[in-house]
């Protein structure tokens, strides 16, 4: 099979284009043939520096990619619930950027018919990194929380279900995404100087939560803002967060939490917005385009 993967770590021309053996189902398991795979910020870690989270090893040559979508081809022995032709949606670590996958059937779920396979691809990772963020900073429906990088791919999925559970939802975005975010539920605010007093002239009554999404800039001007630093979480200043005391947050996937988002898709509640499209041959050019700079929605990578 062919697959985007890197033999070195470094900037985005390492990212090429292999062949590797294809994969096989074992007990358990399925084997998916890829339609599209979303491109992660965690994905551009490990292509830059070899960086991983502990427990997970690069070994190269390593194809990346966290989260599918495709058509099952192959059931492994012991498996209920899935057959062949059917379409799903899942995650595996560093495997996605590539013509096939095999996965446990406890990380894949029904694709519905009406979702195109674009916004398949991207919904795993980041909808379940907004999930579990949310749920860890006990956001519910008397809350008003303030969420940092609002129009990103992460930002966009907290927005909505922030919104979806009831909480107000103030969003920090550069000016041209404010639109945007009112879209999807959020009273935008521009990040930058001078925004705790924005939020608060925004928020009077105070701010329950805030999830940082941007840096440190961000999760200093959330600790203005939010009394409660177990109510302050981050999902990428990790040193910094000790340091203040505050929460960081790393995505706890499910299948429950991915069916809860497929649901909500569903029901209308969930828009998922793509950023842009390319084949797989163009995989460096996709993290290119995320290196380039403050993007609205998902990057997404065409494979078969």
């Amino acid at each position: 099979m062919k697959a985007a993967a890197i033999s070195i770590s470094g900037p985005p021309n390492v990212l090429k284009i292999m062949e590797f053996d294809n994969p096989h189902a074992g007990t358990g398991q399925v084997r998916v043939r890829v339609k599209t795979a979303g491109i992660q910020p965690f994905d551009l870690a490990v292509r830059s520096s070899g960086w991983t989270p502990p427990g997970l090893d690069v070994r190269y040559p390593q194809i990346l990619g966290n989260e599918f979508a495709g058509i099952i081809d192959q059931v492994g022995d012991e498996v209920t619930g899935f057959s062949v032709g059917n379409e799903v949606i899942g995650w595996a670590l560093l495997a996605c950027y590539a013509e096939y996958v095999v996965v446990r059937v406890d990380q894949i779920v029904h694709k519905p018919h009406s979702m195109p396979w674009e916004e398949a691809g991207v919904i795993t990772a980041s909808g379940q990194t907004a999930h579990t963020a949310l749920q860890e900073l006990g956001v519910n429906k008397a809350d008003t929380i303030l969420i940092h990088a609002a129009a990103g791919g992460v930002g966009t999925f907290a927005v909505q279900l922030a919104s979806a559970w009831g909480a107000t939802v103030i969003g920090t975005a550069s000016d041209r995404n404010h639109d945007y975010l009112r879209t999807l539920g959020a009273i935008p605010v521009t990040y930058g100087d001078d925004l705790v007093d924005r939020v608060r002239s925004l928020a009077p009554n105070g701010v329950d939560a805030a999830f940082d999404a941007a840096g440190d800039d961000a999760l200093h001007a959330s600790l203005q803002l939010v009394e409660n630093k177990d109510r302050i979480g981050t999902i990428v200043a990790f040193d910094l967060a000790e340091e203040l005391g505050v929460r960081p947050i790393r995505s706890q996937r499910s299948i429950d939490r991915l069916a809860e988002l497929v649901e909500l898709y569903s029901q209308g509640k969930l828009q998922i917005h793509i950023r842009k499209v390319f084949p797989l041959h163009q995989a460096a050019d996709a993290h290119r385009e995320i290196e380039s700079g403050h993007g609205r929605g998902k990057v997404v990578l065409t494979v078969g």
